[in-house]
């Protein structure tokens, strides 16, 4: 899916309550319509594997950031290793921080209760 976009695909992996996507975004999809597709997309092979019985589908929110080129790599490393990382910093607790640091208004509805 991310292909037929004309995205390229650096890194994905996940946790049991959220994934990381490090892709580029083309100039011609809007991000809105792009996470939509990965989600449908997703959820359809998901649900078909069989692999993940309890999945009952994507939260209705996402955060979307970028990055610096030059951080590509320590991103790549960030999200093959986040299970440890989230050890030491649970998931919550860091997109809490982030949002904090960055003065974006954090919006209750989208963190799980």
């Amino acid at each position: 899916m991310i292909k037929n976009k004309n995205c390229h695909l650096y890194r994905i992996n996940g946790m049991e309550e959220h994934i990381h996507i490090l892709t580029d975004l083309h100039p011609s999809v809007a991000l809105a319509d792009f996470v939509r597709d990965i989600k449908t997309a997703s959820s359809i092979w998901v649900k078909e594997s069989g692999h993940f019985p309890n999945f009952i589908g994507w939260a209705d929110g996402y955060a979307a950031l970028t990055y610096s080129y030059w951080d590509k790599d320590k991103l790549i490393n960030y999200i093959k290793n986040q299970e440890g990382h989230h050890k030491t910093e649970p998931f919550e607790a860091e997109f809490r921080r982030l949002l904090e640091e960055h003065n974006i208004k954090i919006d209750e509805q989208y963190f799980l209760k």
